[in-house]
């Protein structure tokens, strides 16, 4: 598992992170390399929320897939075979700084939160389309990895 931190504006104690992500990646029975997460400026956010989502502002996370699903198939959570790469998961501190603040969370809490949200796309869920799937499965994970 690789944590980058491309933005400094923003303390992120990846230290803290990384236990969580070992739980995590575990519990959804996730290989040690099957994703890695890098911490961007809201800059770097804005421009891939532009250009994949047509959404002109940052965003507090985004997942970029390796393998797209095939046409017409709305998951590919059997495809997340162990040792396999999943792909990317790109987090914006400054938008999860913001978010924590008005949902009254630590900050650490809330990059862990965004790394699960993350990681879910990751294997195939899709909160826009799946009638509130991902959200269960989300809650779940939260209370199972202390999150609340």
């Amino acid at each position: 598992m690789t944590i980058a931190n491309r933005q400094r504006r923003v303390l992120v104690r990846r230290a803290r992170l990384e236990d969580f992500v070992v739980r995590a990646r575990r519990t959804l029975h996730l290989g040690a390399d099957s994703f890695s997460i890098c911490f961007v400026t809201d800059a770097e956010m804005t421009r891939w929320n532009r250009a994949y989502r047509g959404k002109n502002r940052p965003t507090d996370v985004l997942s970029f897939p390796a393998d797209e699903p095939a046409e017409g198939k709305k998951e590919r959570r059997s495809k997340a075979l162990p040792g396999s790469y999943l792909g990317d998961i790109a987090i914006a501190p400054a938008v999860a700084l913001r978010n924590s603040r008005k949902f009254g969370r630590t900050l650490d809490d809330e990059l862990r939160i965004l790394i699960l949200h993350g990681m879910l796309h990751l294997i195939g869920y899709d909160h826009e389309s799946d009638m509130g799937q991902m959200d269960r499965r989300e809650q779940r994970l939260r209370r199972a990895l202390g999150l609340g």
